[in-house]
């Protein structure tokens, strides 16, 4: 950690130091989705504030705020687009209402692994779509990748999912496409925040939920409820979060300043994953030994996920022409990288 942000700073310094423009102080509020203790998902905001301060010698200091302490979770996008805030750190999948091809950027059934959705934002040109797609819905933010997991767990039940007919009828809090997909089965799909779903798990007012991967599930609760977590997670491979800054604020920085929020956003994408894949495991076998079943969704059944879920991306690509454009890209560099993936990685199970 010292190390990263050692680097960081070093690269800020200089950045700061060569600027043709003044370096303006920036004071910055940032209201996030997720408690910042929630390791992966809400640690990197926290880390990114702190550390651009530290970068920047206290020119750049951004104040975070916990979820509904400033700007409810889920009017981020628009608190920051409208200018009541300067930044803010969320999951934009949330945002599908308005912006229907954002959960491509966010998290896709089926789709990428953490590593090479990152390789296709970075090099096939996803950071600059997503400014374009907010741009087109009338949005003036600057969005910036700044913090990565790997898989959620498929969810939290009181019974396995055996079959498709499971999820008929199902009162479920469910994410992003993935949520679109459930529905499509008969599931009564809802959407509400982290902090509120131990209590309606408990009081029955969903029948299952998801949310993460393990070593956030555990800080919430959900096994001292119901005893099913499901795997794999097969509507998250990969979820990111990001870093939302008025348009307007972003356009007043310098370029150096510019660079210190990319270099330090880039650092928390790296840490964050790392988080994550560091205490699963351990967090997973202590939830085997509490008497939660660990149960692999059979093969078929995601087979026929797969089918609906491709049957989903469909009807969205014909539904938005952002949508088509992002989702086709997305296709066309997974031809490539799954040749390079099938035969790089040695097989887990080998």
């Amino acid at each position: 950690m010292k190390f990263a942000k050692s680097m960081v700073a070093v690269a800020g310094a200089l950045a700061l130091s060569t600027g043709t423009a003044a370096a303006e102080d920036l004071r910055w509020k940032m209201p996030v989705a997720f408690a910042t203790n929630l390791p992966g998902l809400g640690s990197p905001a926290a880390w990114v504030a702190d550390n651009l301060t530290t970068a920047s010698d206290g020119s750049i200091q951004v104040r975070v705020y916990e979820p509904g302490k400033l700007v409810p979770a889920f009017d981020i996008l628009q608190s920051v687009s409208d200018g009541k805030v300067q930044a803010g750190y969320t999951w934009i999948g949330y945002d599908q209402g308005k912006v229907p091809a954002i959960p491509l950027f966010a998290a896709v059934p089926f789709g990428m692994k953490p590593w090479a959705f990152t390789a296709w934002y970075y090099y096939g040109g996803g950071h600059e779509m997503l400014q374009e797609v907010y741009a087109n819905k009338g949005f003036d933010v600057h969005a910036q990748l700044c913090g990565i997991i790997g898989p959620e767990t498929a969810g939290w039940y009181s019974k396995p999912i055996e079959t498709l007919e499971d999820y008929d009828g199902l009162k479920i809090r469910f994410a992003g496409l993935g949520g679109k997909v459930l529905e499509k089965l008969g599931a009564s799909v809802t959407m509400m925040p982290g902090g509120e779903l131990f209590q309606a798990l408990e009081k029955g007012t969903i029948d299952a939920t998801e949310f993460s991967m393990p070593a956030i599930d555990q800080i919430l609760g959900f096994n001292q409820v119901v005893k099913y977590n499901l795997f794999p997670g097969w509507h998250q491979q990969f979820t990111a979060q990001y870093m939302l800054i008025n348009q307007d604020e972003w356009d007043r920085t310098t370029e150096a300043q510019k660079a210190l929020v990319d270099a330090s956003c880039t650092a928390a994408t790296t840490r964050g994953l790392a988080e994550g894949e560091y205490k699963n495991g351990k967090v997973l076998q202590e939830f085997q030994e509490k008497g939660v079943n660990a149960n692999q969704i059979p093969d078929d059944v995601l087979r026929e996920l797969r089918d609906v879920t491709q049957e989903v991306l469909e009807e969205e690509a014909a539904k938005d022409a952002d949508f088509e454009r992002v989702y086709e890209s997305q296709q066309a560099f997974m031809e490539s990288y799954k040749v390079w993936d099938k035969r790089a990685y040695v097989p887990a199970d080998l």
